[in-house]
């Protein structure tokens, strides 16, 4: 008898599995449900956890399942089954702030368009890939977008596409290439390129943020203060967004009373804009800002507020950065053993977002914990990993502290001579502002 051996070919499924994943999750959220609540009765909360994160692919039995108690057909988990996006559709998930879903929509667009109409897909799928983070997904679609308008000569759309081309430079760090595109920008805009009321507002706090990456806060301030000039017009909105980078920068800076003032000046436009989201950010600025003067009592008010409302709009990257400012708040109030525990939710949360920023902040705040507990090497390998993130990831600008606080630790444990290189290179890693 002759055995015939089948090869098997082996399909690539990740991508789908991601997509049932991301609307799974949106799902689940939409209905109020925790993943703990959804897999209840038949499957586990890592289960739901693995399937939001693309890293497992349902079977239809789990599909079936899910949908029942979504209330939801199963096919509408199902890429294939997704109905075609409207450009108005995207553009209405973008201004809404549902960002993973316009980038669905946006990326189902792009095969069907062309011209202009492709860089204003491109230019939108940008936005939203910045808006969430994700710089090195945003460059691709910032480039192209931007080439195709500089070729069609639409100056006004060139400007913008690569507005968020310096952004997503910004998020990867590349901090002279940033600025290098924002000030392309500037220079057309010089030039009589007419732009919308707002842009020179985005391009001052473009050159802003990108001060601020390279620890010199002071021209941050400078940028930020000729932008606050031209606001007067502006709806309270904006007016509170260029108040709360005032209040982030002179926090850098130590200046903790402006800190404080410029903070509240902005909530308090927030809160007349009924703008959740970024009510909710400067919230838990302000307890960090009240904890930097040994307020514990308010930071912690501020940080509970914060927490509370962040759970109302859903954000659970906006809720990992929460979960760290009240470990810092309990480390301050002598709990370190509660900061532990609420930093294990910062990083799932971290981890569950691709939010890498939480999860550094996460890793220094853990190892200023375990020093609280006098756990040494504990805190040792967690000073490591949050300056193994900053070194692959930046920003580099915040490398020094960490690894000053690393190399303290090192020297109480008596190895001195690791203590000395790491103390040589945050000299070397310190920007000279």
């Amino acid at each position: 008898m002759t055995i015939v051996k089948r090869r098997r070919i082996v399909v690539d499924d990740s991508a789908l599995a991601a997509r049932i994943g991301e609307r799974l999750k949106a799902a689940r959220k939409q209905a109020g449900l925790t993943q703990q609540q959804l897999s209840e009765g038949r499957y586990t909360k890592a289960y739901v956890s693995a399937l939001e994160k693309g890293i497992a692919k349902p079977s239809m039995a789990a599909l079936n399942f899910f949908s029942d108690r979504l209330g939801l057909p199963a096919s509408s988990f199902l890429v294939a089954a997704a109905p075609a996006w409207t450009r108005l559709e995207a553009d209405v998930l973008l201004a809404s702030g549902d960002f993973v879903q316009a980038i669905d929509a946006f990326e189902a667009l792009i095969p069907t368009v062309s011209g202009v109409a492709r860089a204003e897909v491109l230019s939108g799928m940008a936005e939203a890939y910045c808006r969430l983070d994700k710089g090195t997904q945003a460059i691709a679609s910032a480039t192209e977008a931007a080439d195709i308008f500089e070729r069609l000569g639409r100056q006004r759309d060139w400007a913008l596409a690569s507005y968020w081309l310096s952004y997503a430079m910004l998020l990867n760090d590349n901090l002279a290439e940033a600025r290098s595109v924002l000030g392309s920008v500037l220079e057309r805009l010089r030039q009589g390129t007419v732009v919308e009321p707002d842009f020179k507002l985005r391009v001052l706090a473009g050159f802003a943020a990108i001060a601020a990456a390279e620890g010199d806060h002071q021209a941050a301030l400078t940028y930020l203060e000729e932008a606050r000039a031209v606001t007067v017009d502006l709806d309270g909105r904006r007016r509170a967004a260029i108040l709360f980078n005032l209040a982030a920068n002179h926090r850098e800076l130590g200046d903790m009373e402006a800190a404080i003032r410029l903070g509240t000046e902005a909530l308090v436009l927030m809160r007349a804009a009924e703008a959740d989201m970024e009510v909710a950010l400067l919230e838990n600025d302000l307890a960090l800002a009240y904890l930097a003067v040994g307020n514990v009592t308010r930071a912690d008010e501020f940080a509970a507020a914060s927490d509370l409302l962040t759970r109302r709009t859903g954000s659970d990257r906006l809720l990992a950065h929460i979960a760290d400012t009240r470990a810092q708040i309990a480390i301050a109030a002598g709990r370190p053993d509660e900061a532990l525990a609420l930093l294990d939710r910062c990083r799932e949360l971290a981890e569950a977002t691709d939010n890498r920023k939480a999860l550094t902040s996460m890793f220094v705040t853990r190892g200023r914990a375990y020093l609280a507990l006098d756990r040494l090497d504990d805190a040792t390998e967690s000073y490591r990993e949050a300056a193994d993130l900053i070194r692959a990831y930046g920003p580099q600008s915040r490398l020094p502290r960490v690894l000053g606080e690393w190399a303290d630790v090192l020297a109480r444990l008596g190895r001195h001579a690791e203590a000395y290189e790491l103390n040589r290179e945050a000299l070397q890693t310190r920007p000279t502002v």
